[in-house]
Formats: structure tokens, C-alpha cells, sequence
């Protein structure tokens, strides 16, 4: 391996969508320091957390269809039966939930808890409510993916939070996903909930922190086709 490769390997990759925003922040940083040192460093400060924030790392993700990965990293923050959000029309009974609240501190790129055909995507407007709360789920801005997969009907719900003013999703109704992907982004601080068949297994816990695209959420169990390549 080159000194080249060795320096770039040190650093973790920021996505795109925080291009914008990191030079918001440097810009200022500068303008600032021409009145005063002190507020130089704490804009410079507030830029390096921006940057951090907007980071996107490479993640090694388990090639098993059987289990369901993390689509955020966070902590887990609900683990049990709740009825999915209405406009993904998944009817009105319960599924298992699983919730991973990101801070401002956590990766906020979003991947795919599991493989299939994504049969639906809905955005709908809402509150900014603390997105620790169990409400925030029906109260607040949201995208809901949906995934036809080889165990069943999986949703990830992506909800705004407090902080968080913008949910991005790239993904596009009728495409394929593989596990672990990259489908979207949240801003500033943010939860990802995911609806499984009855059929899944939780296999973490409250409290529990999770690292997106990797950590196992849930494990089908069901023998069930694997794919030959890993999508990430």
C-alpha cells in the first residue's frame, strides 16, 4: 500500500450532501475571524462537527437474507409491536418495531435493513417533535420506504426530529435494494424505524447501540435465497 492510499485510508469519505454546508460553515469561520480570534475558534470548531456529522463510511454488512441489519447508526430506542404508519399501506395490524434514534453526534446516512424491490415510498409533512418520543412516529415528518424482500413485506421510516429539518432519500419506487445500500440521509438529529413480519426475531435490546449496515436487528427464521454479491 502507498504513503497515498495509507493517508486516504485515514480519513472517512463526506457525503455530497454536506458539501454545501460544510462550506457554509468555513465561510463563516473565516468571516468571523476577522473580528475576533475567539469566535474564529469556535466557528472552526462548529465547522470540524459539520464535517463530522456529513461523514459516510465504508461498512462491512452480514450476506445473509435471514437477517435484518441496522439502517442508521443510533441507539436503540423501541423494540416491540406497533402499527406502521398508515400511508404505507400495510394495513392496521401490528408489526414488530424496532427504532434507532441518531444524535447529532451519529453517521446520519440511512441504509436498507434488508434485499428486495422497493414497492413504495411516501413522504408525508409533519411535526418536529423530540424524536425519542414514541409519538414522533405518527406525529412527525417522515419517508416511509417500503421493500418486498424474501421474508416478507419490510418498511424503514425515516422521521425528522427535533433538530432535523430535511430527510433526503435517493431511492426510487420499482427499484431494486440490497442490503446495507445507501438510500438516504437525515439532518441534524433523527430516527430510522423499521416494521417486520411477524416472523422476525429482535435480536438486540433498549439501550443497545447500533452501527448502520451492520449491527444484526432481527433474524428471519426461515430458510430464504442469498444473494451471490453484496450490494453496499
Amino acid at each position: 500500500m502507498s504513503l497515498v492510499d495509507t493517508i486516504k485510508n485515514a480519513f472517512v469519505p463526506i457525503h455530497r450532501e454536506g458539501y454545501p454546508f460544510i462550506a457554509a460553515f468555513g465561510a463563516a469561520t473565516l468571516f468571523l475571524g476577522y473580528f475576533s480570534s475567539t469566535l474564529f475558534w469556535i466557528s472552526l470548531i462548529l465547522t470540524a462537527w459539520c464535517a463530522y456529522f456529513f461523514r459516510d463510511p465504508e461498512r462491512v454488512t452480514p450476506i445473509d437474507d435471514r437477517l435484518v441489519v441496522s439502517p442508521a447508526d443510533g441507539i436503540v430506542s423501541a423494540v416491540g409491536p406497533a402499527v406502521p404508519p398508515r400511508e404505507l399501506g400495510l394495513g392496521g395490524g401490528e408489526m414488530t418495531r424496532i427504532s434507532v434514534f441518531m444524535n447529532v453526534f451519529s453517521c446520519h446516512v440511512n441504509r436498507a435493513p434488508v434485499r428486495g424491490r422497493i414497492s413504495r415510498i411516501e413522504h408525508r409533512p409533519g411535526k418536529f417533535l423530540n424524536a425519542e418520543l414514541d409519538k414522533a412516529s405518527t406525529e412527525n415528518e417522515r419517508n416511509g420506504l417500503v421493500i418486498e424482500s424474501p421474508n416478507g413485506t419490510v418498511a424503514a421510516v425515516q422521521i425528522a426530529g427535533l433538530v432535523a429539518r430535511r430527510i433526503v432519500c435517493w431511492a426510487e419506487t420499482g427499484g431494486a435494494i440490497g442490503t446495507g445500500e445507501r438510500f438516504g440521509l437525515i439532518r441534524f438529529g433523527s430516527r430510522v424505524d423499521v416494521f417486520l413480519p411477524s416472523t422476525a426475531t429482535p435480536r438486540v435490546a433498549v439501550g443497545q447501540t447500533a452501527v448502520g449496515g451492520e449491527t444484526v436487528l432481527a433474524e428471519f427464521g426461515g430458510v430464504a435465497a442469498t444473494p451471490l454479491v453484496r450490494i453496499s
